[in-house]
């Protein structure tokens, strides 16, 4: 059960950073779980967990580092794009 709680979690993480950025997140339900994730990953690495948690993400942190990589994701997502015409 805590297994699929986290899927909820990162999902609702990465669908929040995907609204903050205005950018959506290929993939769907499954692109904003994989950013839920990898969001979580990269802001307990560069902030630390710190904050409340929720199934084991630190909220404040994941949600910060999810923006980073929606945000990075959407500018080279740009650039491929302009490269294809």
């Amino acid at each position: 059960m805590s297994f699929i709680w986290s899927l909820i979690v990162g999902g609702i993480i990465g669908w929040l950073a995907g609204l903050i950025v205005g950018r959506n997140i290929p993939g769907g339900v499954i692109g904003n779980i994989i950013a839920g994730f990898v969001g979580a990953w990269l802001g307990s690495l560069i902030l630390g967990n710190w904050g409340p948690n929720v199934a084991n993400f630190a909220i404040i942190p994941a949600v910060i580092g999810a923006i980073v990589l929606v945000f990075l994701l959407s500018l080279v997502m740009r650039a491929f794009r302009k490269t294809d015409r």
